[in-house]
């Protein structure tokens, strides 16, 4: 996105931060799930959601290091969290992961992209209706063969 010409509602959704958020709901959603089947102990995905937090900065310095997005963002939560968040991720893979959050921010723009469309239909159609008796100039194509 080019941040001049983006609006703030739109760059807060595609921000890291929010990219990262959203990561982190979806691991811990896994992991609510992993738990109901008893593939992980219970109280995993409650601990996590409370004790991590998001460090954009920190998660960049892990990446640097390990050259893995999604390992330097499950560090940096288990950092934060402690050893139940080693069970995060657990028979997923990167891509469960991105996928799954580009869904979610598509979604999320979608639904701000579709209500500006109703505002604008409101108006144009305020408009319409306003100005529907104004004498136009208008004319005609015809041909002369």
């Amino acid at each position: 996105m080019i941040k001049r010409y983006s609006r703030k509602e739109l760059t807060d959704i595609w921000s890291e931060e929010n990219k990262y958020k959203i990561w982190l709901d979806v691991e811990v959603a896994a992991a609510q799930a992993m738990e109901k089947l008893g593939q992980i102990p219970k109280g995993v995905s409650s601990i996590v959601r409370k004790k991590a937090k998001i460090n954009v900065k920190r998660i960049h310095q892990i990446e640097n290091q390990v050259k893995h997005d999604v390992i330097a963002f499950l560090t940096s939560v288990t950092e934060k969290a402690g050893i139940k968040a080693r069970y995060l991720h657990q028979g997923m893979t990167s891509s469960d992961v991105l996928d799954t959050s580009f869904n979610i921010q598509l979604v999320q723009s979608g639904k701000i992209i579709l209500r500006d469309l109703d505002q604008i239909l409101k108006v144009l159609k305020k408009q319409a209706k306003k100005y529907k008796f104004t004498p136009c100039m208008g004319r005609s194509h015809t041909s002369t063969s």
